[in-house]
């Protein structure tokens, strides 16, 4: 006999319940992130499913851990993540017994205005309301609600191709990432600097100037050290000029930024910066008067992932993937296409169907 179905009032009580109890999850996963060594170790997560939200990959990542304590999957760490429908694009299906990972999607709503600037003018469209003569049509996140991803462990089926991943020498960063973030810091209007030693700089390793429009960064360091310096300074550009108060309230915040970004440029390109990072982040985390470093953490989290996102997207190196299965094509955000069934149930075979102007490191 099947189910009786839910009512409205019910089905929002379910999706209700679930998005609370998926806060607490994340909010749970967040309080571990407590010294640096934690922040690092998180970021370099994110780094690799950069694709989707940083708090999607902290409920991913600690979803995954419950699976595979749980015995359900072979490795700690999950290698891609994708909708059940997703993973049938690609001829793979979900295994039997395997659950998928709750993420937060977002609710979209259409609002329509004949007056865009007029902030106050915009009403939003009821479902398949179409808009008046002369109004324009804009889309708004207005909620969120749960949706589902599995991993390629959860899945069998056609083989998934392995991107190239970037192969380093012992102190060499990867090819072209030198040049690409320096083109990126011209870009935004800054002069590029190398300089012979930190006693040019004030013994930093690198310093940008935003009344001089200039980055420098020493040169008496190692390649790969260089190049994570420039993607700090660069993250400074990008993040912290002294004209946005919101950006510039504490050093200790924008360092941690600059540092959490050039850490997730680093990561995307198989560079390991954590013996320089962990100290560092640790220590500036520290010195925000008023706040625990968790929660310097979560105020920066998805704005370090955003600045990195973006400028790993205006490079051509060769960078390691970012949580998408190779091959699949979407058209919508993968936040909004996961499954939306209980994340306990078991898909079984049968069932496929369709502050200062001067910032230093």
């Amino acid at each position: 006999m099947a189910a009786p179905r839910r009512t409205t009032e019910e089905a929002r009580a379910a999706r209700d319940a679930k998005l609370d109890e998926l806060h607490e999850q994340l909010a749970a996963q967040v309080e571990k992130l407590v010294t640096g060594e934690d922040w690092a170790r998180a970021l370099t997560f994110a780094a690799q499913f950069r694709s989707r939200s940083f708090n999607n990959t902290m409920l991913i990542f600690a979803q995954h851990q419950a699976a595979w304590e749980a015995g359900r999957v072979p490795d700690p760490v999950p290698s891609y993540v994708a909708g059940f429908r997703q993973w049938e694009q690609l001829d793979r299906h979900v295994e039997k017994g395997q659950r998928g990972y709750a993420i937060l999607a977002p609710v979209m709503g259409r609002f329509a205005s004949a007056t865009p600037k007029d902030a106050m003018s915009w009403r939003r469209l009821a479902p398949r309301e179409k808009p008046k003569p002369g109004e324009v049509v804009r889309s708004r996140m207005v909620g969120a609600k749960p949706a589902y991803v599995f991993d390629l462990s959860q899945t069998s089926g056609a083989e998934v191709p392995t991107p190239p991943t970037p192969a380093l020498l012992e102190g060499e960063a990867p090819a072209g990432l030198r040049e690409g973030l320096i083109r990126q810091v011209e870009a935004a209007g800054f002069s590029f600097m190398p300089v012979p030693h930190e006693g040019m700089i004030h013994g930093a390793n690198g310093v940008t100037d935003f009344e001089a429009r200039q980055v420098a960064v020493r040169t008496n360091m190692d390649d790969a050290a260089q190049v994570k310096t420039i993607a700090h300074e660069l993250a400074h550009v990008l993040l912290h000029d002294p004209s946005d108060e919101d950006a510039t309230k504490h050093r200790g915040i924008g360092e941690v930024e600059a540092e959490s970004v050039a850490l997730m440029v680093g990561t995307a390109h198989g560079m390991d910066t954590s013996s320089y990072t962990i100290p560092y982040v640790s220590g500036w985390s520290n010195t925000v008067a008023g706040k625990e470093p968790v929660a310097v953490i979560q105020a920066t989290a998805e704005r370090v992932r955003k600045a990195a996102v973006g400028i790993l997207d205006q490079l051509d190196t060769v960078q390691i993937g970012d949580g998408t299965p190779p091959g699949l094509t979407q058209d919508t955000p993968a936040e909004t296409v996961g499954r939306s069934a209980s994340p306990a149930r078991e898909f079984p075979r049968s069932e496929r169907r369709p502050t200062s102007a001067v910032r230093s490191l």
